[in-house]
């Protein structure tokens, strides 16, 4: 079973991919490594310094290059427009956490803002069950907890075969009353 671990940057994907991996040895593949990896990245977006893959030649290779019978995980906030996940996973966070954890990465104001809002109107959650369904795709709220107690909740629902996905089911998180307050630094001109 092929899962993507997908979510706004800055949400915890790769911290929580690799104690998946390390402790519950479930075997992980970081999108942009891989990326790099195969030499599909097409370009550099300058403006928001980061590359440009193509995502059909990803889905390609991944297909090609991953055991579809071994229970992996693709971690990346791209790993949801892929077409070979039979399920995603995407991870939340609170957009004043999120902001906090940004500004930490020393984003700039414009890449913090376009990632803020991606996350309160929920562009990853939309994005994903248009192309895999509401059954396919759960979602968590990253911001009240480590990156231990989430890699355990994934590992439970990975390993219950997503037995307790109602929990979890899209749409139970709703940040877009945020966009009608002045809580953001980046807000302010």
């Amino acid at each position: 079973m092929i899962i993507a671990l997908t979510g706004t940057p800055g949400t915890g994907k790769t911290s929580i991919a690799s104690i998946l991996n390390k402790k519950y040895e479930i075997e992980t593949v970081h999108i942009h490594s891989f990326a790099k990896q195969e030499d599909i990245i097409e370009d550099f977006d300058v403006k928001r310094k980061s590359d440009i893959i193509d995502i059909e030649i990803l889905n390609d290779k991944i297909i090609k290059n991953v055991n579809q019978d071994s229970l992996i995980v693709l971690d990346g906030h791209l790993s949801h427009l892929l077409s070979c996940p039979s399920k995603v996973i995407i991870l939340r966070c609170n957009p004043l956490i999120l902001e906090t954890r940004l500004k930490a990465k020393e984003w700039n104001k414009e890449k913090i803002r376009e990632n803020i809002e991606a996350e309160i109107l929920d562009l990853i959650e939309t994005e994903a069950v248009e192309l895999h369904s509401m059954d396919n795709v759960v979602e968590i709220d990253t911001s009240n907890y480590s990156i231990n107690e989430i890699a355990k909740i994934i590992y439970e629902l990975v390993t219950s075969n997503f037995l307790d996905k109602a929990k979890y089911s899209p749409g139970t998180i709703d940040w877009s009353e945020m966009l009608l307050k002045d809580e953001f630094s980046w807000m302010v001109d």
